[in-house]
């Protein structure tokens, strides 16, 4: 059923555009307090500690990917298409390109904000919104959830229903969601201040410095001239440590001892330290380690099982994305004049689950024919 759409002459260019310049330090991580949920913070994260980063990318590729239908073939065509060329925030294309940075944004900061681009009428783009852009406020009704832009003051946005505003894990009472990365700062910062001392400490003991001390002896004529002896011999050890490639050997006279200096203290072992660290940030992403390139001992008990708990987790994304999808892709079957109702559906998250499902059902039917044969010989 298509249904004649009314004209419009109003042009609604993007609203969340407006940029507000931020300073992003990583020295924000030791300031840093839990509740604060600072933006510059999250980000400094997943820039300075690369699991972290690499466990965010791992889990929006690991959602997998959707499918959009609806009955209308007419429909169903121009849908396809939609999904497959809508611009993107002026440098991406697509529907999924668009869901990716959404879902980044989700994790990283707990929040994520987009916009539908409506221009003569029809849906031309979609526009992912920073979020130092944008505030969000309680409707005046007490419930609803109102976007507030622009510079220097702030209002909120003349067409609300172009937006789209998802939070992960949201405090009651509270419009903005909690950072798959909330609890981490702290922990993090422990980290990087071990991998620093790591990095101090070979550059004092693993670039090696000497320390050449020359005694003079006890003779009137060797103590007159110790200054002069200890400027040559300086001289010679220079010259002989700035040779490059090439051999040369250091000759003295006298009591003259060399030393390597830190040799005596080791640099301490922090292989038990770190990897407790990495402990709590890899149980806060959820992703087991294995597929981080964390070689810990595991079972192959224990992989199936963090597994099925990444499957949950992966499901409870989805959950969360859907609706998502199925507004945008409702708007713009709206706009162009159809009122059928898309239906996304998702794709298997991996092969193993089929397996696994495939096998139940197996014995499931083995079990109930058992059955039958004993209700028969009965």
């Amino acid at each position: 059923m298509r249904f004649k759409r009314k004209k419009t002459s109003d042009e609604v260019p993007v609203q969340t555009s407006s940029e507000r310049v931020s300073r992003s330090s990583l020295l924000d991580l030791d300031s840093f307090v839990p509740s604060s949920g600072s933006l510059s913070v999250y980000e400094a994260l997943r820039e300075s500690v690369p699991i972290i980063d690499a466990a965010i990318t791992k889990t929006v590729r690991l959602t997998g990917g959707y499918e959009v239908h609806c009955k209308s073939p007419e429909a169903d065509n121009a849908l396809q298409s939609f999904i497959r060329s809508v611009p993107v925030g002026g440098n991406g294309e697509g529907l999924y390109a668009f869901m990716d940075t959404y879902f980044n944004q989700l994790l990283t900061f707990g929040t994520a904000v987009g916009e539908m681009v409506v221009q003569g009428g029809k849906l031309t783009g979609l526009y992912n919104a920073p979020l130092r852009n944008i505030e969000l406020h309680r409707s005046a009704d007490g419930f609803g959830c109102e976007v507030w832009t622009g510079t220097p003051v702030r209002k909120p946005v003349r067409y609300p229903e172009l937006l789209l505003v998802s939070a992960l894990n949201p405090v009651p009472g509270k419009l903005g969601g909690t950072s798959l990365l909330h609890g981490l700062p702290f922990v993090s910062s422990v980290l990087l201040k071990i991998y620093n001392a790591v990095g101090c400490n070979w550059d004092r003991v693993g670039n090696v410095r000497f320390a050449v001390t020359y005694k003079p002896s006890s003779d009137a004529a060797d103590r007159a001239y110790a200054k002069e002896r200890a400027v040559q011999v300086a001289k010679q050890w220079s010259e002989a440590m700035q040779s490059g490639n090439k051999v040369k050997d250091f000759v003295t006279v006298g009591d003259v001892s060399i030393k390597v200096i830190g040799a005596e203290s080791p640099i301490p072992d922090s292989d038990i330290p770190v990897r407790q660290m990495l402990e709590q940030i890899v149980a806060k992403t959820g992703i087991p380690p294995f597929m981080l390139g964390l070689s810990w001992s595991s079972t192959e008990r224990m992989s199936a099982q963090q597994a099925d708990v990444l499957t949950s987790e992966l499901e409870s994304y989805r959950r969360l994305l859907t609706p998502v999808i199925a507004k945008i892709c409702r708007t713009f079957l709206r706009l162009i004049g159809f009122c059928d109702e898309p239906v996304v559906e998702w794709e298997d998250i991996t092969l193993q689950d089929e397996v696994e499902l495939a096998r139940a059902r197996l014995y499931d039917a083995q079990a109930k024919q058992i059955l039958n044969k004993k209700e028969e010989t009965a």
